[in-house]
């Protein structure tokens, strides 16, 4: 694929090969600070992009914004720069009743919405594939456990409209093997396989679909500021 970003304006050699993605421009500000000698190379359109190391290899932080619309070209500008691994690291909600908020979950499949999450554009007329690459899942699942986590492994759904969720749907995805919801896994993982990367995912349970208890933003800022260590670890091994 070639073509020259528009919404990310960096050149090749800004990006690198492995990408951590957060939809929050403040979460990649936040973890930024992590890498040693970050520069920013993008803020267009509030679209933050960091670029710095994580135990000597290059890394880059970039913000991906709200839904698959906004994640479908940050993923695709992303890779024409240069990424070969993206994992997006973000917050959902509970859909299996056991997990508390807080809890990390692992994805390794997802589902979404017939056509939604412009899934439709991309494959019309079929049923994609939506999984993240298996070598990159088993080392962030393995990484979480060394952590002291005890992550949950499964499938998300993903949803285009974060208030038009209708009564009964969290019990509806919970029979089908569900785990949690969130809006932006589906066309990272679609994505990936067409171009050829390698991708996953990793979230904080924020809350759990039908309860008011919600992670404060303090308490999720700090889950995610001990899980970003363990998703750039497994960015970085080839």
């Amino acid at each position: 694929m070639s073509g020259v970003p528009v919404h990310i304006r960096a050149r090749r050699g800004d990006i690198a090969r492995a990408v951590l993605a957060v939809g929050d421009p403040g979460r990649a500000r936040r973890l930024s600070r992590l890498l040693d000698n970050p520069r920013l190379v993008n803020e267009y359109r509030c679209l933050l992009v960091y670029t710095g190391e994580w135990r000597g290899e290059p890394v880059t932080i970039a913000t991906h914004g709200v839904g698959a619309g906004s994640a479908s070209i940050v993923f695709e500008e992303l890779i024409q720069l240069g990424a070969e691994r993206i994992v997006r690291l973000g917050t959902a909600g509970g859909v299996k009743k056991s997990l508390k908020p807080g809890a990390a979950v692992v994805a390794d499949s997802a589902s979404a919405f017939p056509g939604g999450c412009g899934l439709a554009q991309y494959a019309p007329g079929l049923v994609p594939a939506l999984a993240p690459d298996p070598v990159l899942t088993v080392r962030l699942y393995e990484g979480l456990r060394a952590g002291g986590f005890s992550p949950q492994l499964g499938t998300v759904h993903c949803s285009d409209a974060f208030y038009a969720e209708y009564p009964g749907l969290g019990e509806r995805l919970e029979r089908l093997g569900v785990v949690a919801i969130e809006m932006e896994a589906a066309p990272l993982f679609l994505i990936s396989r067409i171009r050829g990367v390698r991708a996953g995912a990793v979230f904080i349970v924020s809350n759990v679909i039908g309860s008011r208890e919600f992670l404060g933003d303090e308490d999720l800022g700090r889950r995610v500021d001990e899980v970003a260590p363990i998703v750039l670890d497994a960015l970085v091994r080839d």
